[in-house]
């Protein structure tokens, strides 16, 4: 949980980092689990006790596009900033641009700090595509930096395919190796459940 040399608790909604932009609030008992019979319910609302939180262990959400794994990371978010800890949200892709440019204006280190300091720290779409070596070694040192302080992840990928991503061997192993022996990994298959959310005709019939 937080340390005691955090700053006062931040208890707005996850975030994205960079442009301050506030998600619209979801929450686990909203969540349609009957959507698909290959939701791992139990596991899911067991998750939502916090004790990955509270040891400083991560959640990895992985399954295909449109299963839920984005409303289930920020609906655990949500459940951690209740309970006072700071939480912040942003894409991959977005935090390693922003890296990327902290290399060119020497704000790099300003970056980093800001995002080792969450207690939980939301990584959405991981793994989407190959990295450069640079943005492979930035994630290195945001994931080492980051020991004993909670993430979680979403990815289209299981965990086992985001070795060939990564362009050098062994940053890959030392990375990976830190994600994923320290997560709890929760396989999230079935249909899209975005139809489900797709505001409805008025003159629409159908269920």
């Amino acid at each position: 949980m937080p340390g005691r040399d955090q700053p006062p608790r931040d208890r707005r909604l996850p975030t994205a980092p960079a442009a301050g932009e506030v998600r619209a609030q979801v929450t686990l008992e909203e969540f349609d689990f009957t959507a698909s019979s290959k939701l791992p319910a139990a596991q899911i609302r067991d998750l939502g006790a916090l004790r990955w939180l509270h040891a400083g262990e991560s959640v990895i959400l992985f399954g295909p596009v449109g299963v839920g794994k984005t409303h289930i990371a920020q609906a655990l978010g949500h459940l951690a900033v209740r309970q006072g800890a700071h939480v912040r949200f942003a894409k991959t892709s977005r935090i390693l641009a922003d890296l990327a440019g902290g290399h060119a204006d020497r704000t790099w280190e300003k970056l980093i700090r800001e995002l080792i300091r969450p207690d939980v720290l939301i990584l959405d779409d991981f793994a989407m595509r190959q990295l450069s070596a640079a943005q492979a070694d930035d994630l290195y040192e945001l994931v080492s930096e980051r020991q004993g302080r909670s993430l979680i992840i979403t990815s289209n990928r299981a965990p086992s395919d985001w070795y060939p991503l990564l362009p050098n061997p062994v940053v890959a192993e030392s990375l990976l190796d830190r994600l994923i022996n320290t997560s709890h990994q929760v396989i999230m298959n079935g249909p899209s459940y975005r139809p489900n959310k797709r505001p409805r005709n008025p003159t629409d019939k159908t269920k």
